[in-house]
């Protein structure tokens, strides 16, 4: 083969490898799968099994990313009428529509499949997950109901309870109370974005809390998720023993996210909006590392 045909064949393949990195949500999916590895390390640190870790992190991975590119498939045709994702790749045509549901098909049950032969119970909840994601919020709710997001909660409230299944053999506790922080945490993350793109879900027809209650009554309710989010990770971090100094940091983190929604219910601004949508995102990633530590 000529050095000139490598050269073209090797441009394609990034160029494709560059288009499914954008189809997964590398970010969004980085931050769940951080979630189900903090599950599993809140009862498994320090980890002497490192084949199961890497199973654990790989069948997570290949999972959420599946039920993140089916989810881009069947949104393809709203995705095309908001200014913020008409240029994904399935909305934008990079690629087919045959092409986008086959990768998250393989990928889904390739996922699904891994976890299962890892573990039967941590293969069960990983399916849970992407069941609710993909066929009870993303095709049933999104597009009848604001409430949706409670749903979709429940997904992504998945992996860490698959993580701390998996750790200990069996449902306990501190594995709902870690779930149940993800699910009241998800309402501030996605909320705060309805309030960011209200025109954009508008457009798309997509009913959210800011369209059906107001934006007042949305910050209140992203309030209110906030303050039970923080009540669920002390009371998971309790449940795990962290020592008082990461209690301590705990507090610091949590007292960052009340603040920020409390200044959003009685002084609101798209800054401390937008503010607050990116602190929730470091609320989540910093808490679950400390359960792991």
């Amino acid at each position: 083969m000529k050095i000139s045909t490598i050269i073209v064949v090797s441009s394609k393949i990034k160029t494709k490898l560059r288009i499914y990195w954008q189809l997964i949500k590398s970010l969004q999916t980085g931050l769940l799968l951080i979630t189900g590895l903090a599950g599993y390390l809140s009862a498994k640190c320090p980890v002497r099994d490192i084949p199961l870790l890497l199973s654990v992190s790989s069948s997570l991975f290949l999972a959420i990313s599946g039920s993140t590119v089916l989810n881009m498939w069947y949104d393809r045709d709203i995705d095309k009428k908001m200014d913020r994702t008409c240029y994904r790749p399935l909305a934008s045509g990079q690629i087919s529509q045959q092409e986008g549901v086959c990768l998250g098909l393989v990928l889904s049950i390739v996922g699904i499949g891994w976890a299962a032969s890892t573990n039967l119970l941590f293969g069960l909840v990983v399916t849970a997950g992407l069941f609710f994601d993909v066929v009870i919020y993303t095709i049933w709710l999104k597009r009848r109901t604001s409430w949706s997001i409670v749903w979709g909660g429940f997904a992504g409230a998945m992996p860490v309870l698959a993580g701390r299944v998996l750790a200990i053999g069996f449902f306990d506790w501190v594995g709902v109370v870690l779930a149940l922080g993800v699910l009241f945490w998800i309402p501030t993350h996605i909320m705060t974005f309805n309030i960011k793109y209200f025109e954009d879900y508008n457009k798309a027809g997509i009913p959210t809390f800011p369209a059906r209650y107001g934006f007042q009554f949305t910050r209140q309710a992203i309030a209110i998720s906030s303050i039970l989010a923080a009540l669920m990770m002390a009371a998971a971090g309790y449940g795990i023993g962290l020592l008082w100094g990461y209690m301590r940091l705990l507090a610091v983190l949590s007292a960052g996210l009340l603040l920020l929604a409390g200044v959003s219910v009685f002084r609101p601004s798209e800054t401390v909006n937008f503010g607050l949508f990116k602190y929730a995102s470091i609320y989540m990633l910093g808490s679950m590392i400390l359960m792991t530590i």
